[in-house]
């Protein structure tokens, strides 16, 4: 006797997705199931949970030849999430669960005694299912709420296998089990922490301005103790807050890292700071069969902080170069390639020396120790800084007219806007973010105000992107001040800032 079953679900290949049917064929023969479809070790291993579960149900699976097939069968297939669905395709083949229309994706994993574990990635796995023209979900208890921030997707919660069957119409009248539940959603910081804390160095508050205004990146060099965490810190409490889009993007780049959810999207910008020890999976991507998102890709619409940036391996820091040019991070495996967002902003902090008290008087490093520390961070990636920074120590006492989050993010806020009306219909919305081509075709500088700009590349002490990067910073230095365009006074302090020489 044969049967065959179908069911719906989803692969994603970084954070984009794709429908993937699964079709059962269960027909006379010995007894032994294929899966083919290119499944990996955790696909291979869902006969087993598969069977276990239909069989805590009180029905009997295939007991001769069943062949399931992941298609498109060109496309690698890894993850517990396929358990439901490869489940339901089998019952399907007894005709215990009824066909349906293929609207429904089935996601899940499967425990032996029959019940339903949320996975990792429930949300972009529910995003993908919705793009691909599916109109209902139905995922583990635990994971009802993290699938319902997806806009226009009826989600359906079960707790076990025979539960999710009789929400697909299997007439069954399953036993009351005690969900999985899933761990609890991280605590969040209740409030941003204050820039008004910061005490001196006027000079990195307003470069911190700069870099929040106009969506550069920043690096800060001092010695100890001088303040360059602490400002970085409170870099996310003046950025604009995430639109919808760009909150559902970060909790789905979140939860394919494995973290949970909140309940609600978290409109704060992120913030990502990996420790110097890192490596170039942990801070790009990667892993063996589902790649995963690294620090960068966690850090999008937000902030990434490489403290002592120095004490980076230098090929870990290089593999920045190209998402900070092209805003994504391509990973290629042997078993796929996945893409990833990574439109984040940038924050190094080093100290001036190996001793880090250069500058301060009492420095015992010799030349070449500090030409071999700064070294290591390569020319190319510090081409791709906006903004550099001297943050000295400030002496006890000192107080003064301090910039608050409040008034700090409020100018950012306005200098959005004009950036945002400037670039209406551009698909930008900082002027850190515009390519250099662009700039200087669409929005041309006198050539008089660019001649510090033309003198500095003439000298070797600045390069053609350097400049781009300057005029940015010059236009978003215009957009703080309420101008209609930069002047020779915002060129020269893009200029300062660009060679690392506070203005």
């Amino acid at each position: 006797m044969s049967g065959f079953g179908r069911a719906a679900c989803v692969a994603l290949q970084g954070l984009a997705g794709v429908g993937v049917q699964i079709e059962v064929h269960a027909s006379a023969g010995l007894p032994r199931v294929h899966i083919v479809g290119l499944p990996d070790r955790a696909v291979q291993q869902a006969q087993h949970r598969t069977w276990s579960a239909i069989a805590r149900m009180g029905l009997s699976a295939p007991q001769g030849k069943t062949v399931i097939n992941l298609t498109p069968a060109s496309l690698p297939k890894a993850g517990t999430h396929f358990d439901l669905a490869m489940a339901v395709a089998v019952l399907r083949t007894s005709g215990v669960v009824p066909p349906d229309d293929g609207e429904t994706a089935l996601l899940g994993e499967l425990g032996l005694d029959g019940r339903l574990r949320p996975v990792a990635g429930t949300l972009p796995l529910a995003r993908a299912a919705a793009e691909a023209g599916m109109t209902r979900v139905v995922v583990p208890t635990a994971s009802v709420d993290e699938a319902s921030l997806v806009a226009g997707l009826r989600v359906l919660g079960a707790p076990s296998l025979a539960h999710a069957a009789a929400l697909l119409g299997a007439e069954l009248d399953p036993e009351p089990v005690e969900p999985v539940t899933a761990a609890p959603a991280p605590q969040r910081q209740a409030a941003a922490l204050d820039l008004a804390d910061v005490v001196g160095n006027r000079d990195a508050v307003a470069a911190l301005e700069v870099a929040a205004a106009g969506a550069h990146h920043l690096m800060m060099v001092g010695p100890p103790g001088a303040g360059k965490t602490m400002l970085a810190m409170r870099l996310p409490g003046i950025l604009p807050p995430l639109e919808p889009e760009q909150a559902l993007e970060v909790a789905s780049l979140r939860s394919l890292a494995g973290e949970p959810p909140p309940a609600t999207l978290d409109v704060v910008p992120p913030f990502e700071q990996p420790h110097h020890s890192a490596t170039a999976a942990a801070l790009i991507g990667g892993g063996s069969g589902t790649i995963r998102p690294g620090a960068a890709a966690r850090a999008t619409h937000g902030v990434l902080f490489l403290d002592e940036a120095p004490e980076f391996p230098r090929t870990v820091l290089d593999m920045l170069r190209q998402p900070l040019e092209s805003g994504t991070i391509t990973i290629h495996r042997a078993a796929g390639v996945a893409a990833f967002p990574a439109r984040f902003q940038l924050l190094l902090a080093a100290n001036p020396c190996p001793c880090g008290l250069f500058g301060t008087g009492d420095c015992t490093c010799a030349p070449q120790q500090r030409r071999r520390y700064f070294g290591r961070l390569s020319g190319p990636l510090l081409d791709r800084v906006d903004l550099h920074v001297r943050v000295d120590r400030v002496a006890p006492g000192l107080d003064g007219d301090r910039r608050t989050t409040a008034d700090a993010s409020a100018r950012v806020a306005e200098a959005r806007a004009r950036a945002a009306r400037r670039l209406a219909g551009t698909g930008w919305t900082a002027m850190g973010h515009v390519p250099g081509p662009w700039l200087r075709r669409s929005l041309p500088l006198d050539a008089s105000l660019l001649e510090p700009l033309v003198v500095a590349v003439e000298r070797g002490a600045l390069t053609m992107r350097g400049m781009d990067r300057a005029v940015r910073v010059a236009w978003t230095m215009a957009d703080l001040d309420g101008a209609d365009a930069p002047t020779r006074a915002h060129i020269g302090r893009a200029l300062a800032l660009r060679k690392g020489i506070p203005a």
